[in-house]
């Protein structure tokens, strides 16, 4: 028996371990601790995570919203760097699609056809940013390190055909939600915005549809674009384009304690409750229109109401700091209280907050109410202004009519948690009162939309990003005032630069991008195609 073992056992045994490292280098260098798939769900979190674009940061500047006064934390110029670099995140898009798939999402899943939303959101910002980006040959990894630009017409072109596909296969998914595969792939899991609704994403997605037809409204004569046709379609058909109907559609981050607080909270309020204030172009507009908004997202100037004796109830107690002023001076006023600063109730005396809004329900309404101003689609664009002041309004807390409680932090006090370190008064509103204004009572018109992008500017505040800069840019409303605190020799810049790593890893397609769009210079002041 033992010569047996010895003679074929073993031998076999010996085979066995012989063939058994045969493995290639990527197979012996797999840690079997780790996951090598990462399920489309797990992506999926991950993008909605990486794109949200949150409060408190230098897009508000840009906006002219809020401002730095103390140069340890930034300043208010617009000497602007490299755009974002949404990159890695739509490779993530790309894979969280495959993964889809790959678990038994039918060739139309929930992924999908979200991916296409990112996609066309992420290309096209980026575009926005900077002009020509790399997008048809980007994302390929070691298939192609140095991918070409694409021109922003077709950037923006790719970004209006995805929508319109990812509102198509939505649809389709709604309308036979068990006929699109049975797998993982085929059920949207992790969704941090709507808890996997699909009518909401899909709304989303035609919010974003709208936004983009907005910002082409300088090439409504292009024919490959069909501007105002695809307007049309949406705004005329919703059965097909279902769109946002009230601030419960908003794509919007909220906040959560204690694992991912507010921007703005009780704990950093000491360190930066008084490192920014309030900006005379947002500020401005509100006390110019009496509109109650101001008493939810500012507070009077001290040295108004304590040294001069205004009332913190008069419009007149709110001031903004000039963004073109210089820092020094504006450091020295702020700490003089000559200034208004956010809000400490409402945006730093809960871990919470409010919720960040991406895309809303205001801003489609605006979006609308313009593009049937403009002529593009036949409805009443008054009505589509006044949804969208009153649903602004409405996310404050502010009835159409009644009272509301404004509350303005005491000088003094310790604590911004504490109701007791508040003044309290009741501001009573009537929205017929306010609405009636000559300044904010819809016309026909350009002076219709400048009302209306003052309106959009208004409900922006906080919100979507660089969107209220990308208005400006287009349009010149509102005004946006320059001087020595916003550098660029007192200009707006009309767009950032490439990231720097681009002058390195692509430097051939890099330059030619330059050449074609800027005379060959990553200037920030260039006009790209989209402007003109």
């Amino acid at each position: 028996m033992k010569t047996i073992l010895k003679k074929y056992i073993l031998p076999a045994a010996l085979l066995l371990s012989v063939t058994g490292c045969k493995k290639s280098f990527d197979e012996l260098t797999q840690n079997t601790n780790l996951p090598n798939n990462v399920p489309a769900s797990l992506l999926f979190n991950g993008v909605l995570n990486s794109t949200a674009e949150l409060p408190d940061g230098q897009n508000e500047v840009y906006d002219q919203y809020y401002l730095y006064n103390y140069d340890y934390y930034g300043n208010n110029r617009y000497d602007f760097g490299g755009g974002d670099n949404y990159y890695t995140t739509l490779k993530n898009v790309v894979e969280m699609e495959k993964q889809a798939a790959a678990t038994g999402g039918g060739a139309i899943n929930p992924y999908e056809a979200i991916g296409k939303f990112f996609k066309a959101y992420l290309f096209s910002k980026m575009s926005l940013e900077m002009g020509d980006i790399p997008m048809t040959e980007a994302l390929k990894g070691l298939d192609n390190l140095e991918p070409v630009y694409d021109a922003q017409k077709m950037v923006m072109l790719q970004s209006l055909d995805w929508l319109e596909s990812a509102n198509s296969d939505l649809g389709q998914l709604i309308a036979k939600p068990d006929g699109f595969g049975t797998g993982e792939g085929a059920v949207l899991k992790n969704d941090i915005y709507f808890g996997g609704d699909l009518k909401k994403w899909q709304k989303t997605v035609n919010a974003l549809y709208v936004r983009l037809l907005l910002h082409l409204s300088n090439k409504t004569t292009d024919a490959d674009l069909k501007v105002t046709t695809r307007f049309a379609s949406i705004v005329n058909n919703p059965s097909k384009y279902p769109l946002m109907e009230s601030n419960a559609d908003n794509m919007q981050y909220v906040f959560l304690a204690p694992n991912n607080f507010y921007p703005m909270n009780p704990n950093n309020f000491g360190q930066s409750g008084s490192r920014k204030n309030m900006s005379s172009t947002y500020v401005g507009l509100l006390t110019t229109l009496k509109d109650p908004r101001i008493f939810v997202t500012a507070e009077p100037a001290r040295d108004l109401v304590d040294k001069q004796k205004k009332s913190p109830t008069d419009f007149a107690s709110f001031v903004g700091a000039n963004p073109g002023e210089d820092q020094g001076t504006m450091y020295n006023n702020a700490g003089l209280q000559k200034y208004s600063f956010i809000n400490r109730k409402h945006f730093y005396s809960t871990y919470t907050g409010e919720p960040s809004v991406q895309i809303g329900y205001p801003e489609l309404m605006f979006n609308i109410a313009e593009g049937i101003n403009r002529g593009w689609a036949s409805g009443n664009a008054e009505t589509y202004y006044q949804n969208g002041i009153k649903a602004s309004m409405a996310s404050y807390g502010i009835p159409e009519n009644g009272t509301f409680t404004a509350y303005f932090y005491r000088p003094g006090s310790t604590s911004v948690t504490s109701d007791a370190n508040y003044d309290t008064f009741p501001i009573t509103v009537a929205f017929n009162t306010y609405y009636n204004q000559g300044a904010v009572k819809y016309e026909a018109g350009n002076e219709g939309i400048t009302k209306i992008l003052q309106q959009k500017y208004i409900a922006l505040f906080r919100h979507s990003g660089l969107e209220s800069y990308f208005t400006n840019r287009r349009t010149g409303v509102p005004t946006f005032t320059t001087g020595p605190g916003t550098g660029n020799s007192s200009r707006i810049a009309k767009r950032f630069k490439y990231p720097d790593a681009e002058r390195v890893s692509n430097a051939k397609n890099y330059k030619a991008a330059l050449q074609s769009q800027f005379g060959g210079n990553d200037d920030i002041n260039g006009v790209m195609w989209i402007l003109k």
